[in-house]
């Protein structure tokens, strides 16, 4: 075996495809991981705010209002910075609505998300922050479910590497013509035949594992600290942003640039210092919400709160 054949099987292969097609029906290997980390954000949420005196099923009620708006705000965040794609001589503006084939910023989803989750907790009669506390690190381990949809999309990628858990690219091709260049995720990798600069870093690798471990640091933070008042979140959004500032470093995918720098770049650093302002000046809100602060009137708890450590147990 010779070494170029050693380095290939040291790194990690792409998936062919991102699209599968059951009969006339596409299955989007982005919209299932998509999906896949909804839900477990819903499910860990909702558990969490069990556990501080909330009522079971409330998380559901909220993230019927908090998905849609935080779908729409991520879409309008990636559109709006990366408007290049799809507007001017030649871009086709119809393609801005193709949610599936990728493209969702974090920061419009939270943004706008948060919006929809105001309206659900004002409906509910609890606490937007106490909420927020609960769901954190559900919303960052979705967001690590989620890169698994970059992966099969071929995209959020570095530079090349010689590294063992190098990640190889391939070129894809029109499933209807395999003449016909098309590296869209609908497109298939005939032949396997890597890109000029495969294998590269695996960013989005880097981001999910990055992600699973803020998640940890949250739900450590909060046992030992009792965070409340939005703390919780605020400490998410402080490791979040913090992993995402140097992770966009490495990054060469095309993107919006402001100053040298990346557009998300500027705006990790800047989200960064503001959570890390609110996590500090949030502690004099004192100790975390009482659980009879997180039912609507007339609710009850799901289940006897016995004390302190038990509710907070994971």
């Amino acid at each position: 075996m010779n070494s170029a054949s050693a380095v290939f099987l040291a790194t990690i292969p792409s998936p062919d495809r991102g699209v599968w097609h059951l009969g006339p029906v596409p299955i989007r290997a982005y919209a299932l991981c998509i999906i896949a980390g909804i839900v477990v954000a819903i499910w860990w949420g909702d558990r969490r705010w069990v556990q501080r005196g909330g009522t079971k099923g409330t998380v559901v009620d909220i993230a019927v209002w908090a998905v849609p708006f935080g779908l729409v705000g991520g879409r309008l965040y990636h559109v709006i910075t990366d408007s290049w794609r799809y507007f001017g001589a030649g871009k086709d503006p119809v393609k801005a609505l193709y949610i599936w084939d990728g493209g969702l910023g974090i920061w419009g989803a939270i943004a706008l998300g948060a919006v929809g989750a105001w309206i659900g907790c004002r409906r509910k009669g609890v606490p937007l922050p106490a909420m927020a506390d609960a769901i954190a690190p559900g919303i960052v381990a979705a967001q690590a479910v989620g890169r698994l949809g970059n992966y099969f999309n071929q995209e959020l990628y570095g530079a090349h590497t010689t590294l063992p858990w190098g990640l190889e690219i391939y070129q894809r091709f029109d499933p209807g013509n395999p003449g016909i260049p098309d590296q869209s995720p609908g497109g298939i990798a005939f032949g396997h035949i890597p890109l000029a600069d495969s294998p590269v870093h695996p960013t989005f690798l880097y981001e999910l594992i990055w992600n699973l471990l803020v998640a940890a640091l949250v739900v450590y933070a909060d046992r030992r600290l009792r965070l409340g008042h939005g703390r919780a979140f605020a400490l998410y959004v402080a490791g979040y942003t913090l992993g995402r500032f140097w992770i966009e470093l490495m990054r060469t995918d095309d993107a919006t640039h402001i100053l040298g720098l990346r557009v998300n770049t500027w705006v990790s650093l800047l989200v960064f210092a503001g959570a890390v302002v609110y996590f500090v000046a949030a502690r004099r809100r004192g100790p975390r919400e009482e659980p009879e602060t997180l039912r609507s009137k007339g609710d009850e708890p799901a289940e006897p709160v016995a004390s302190s450590e038990t509710s907070d147990r994971e």
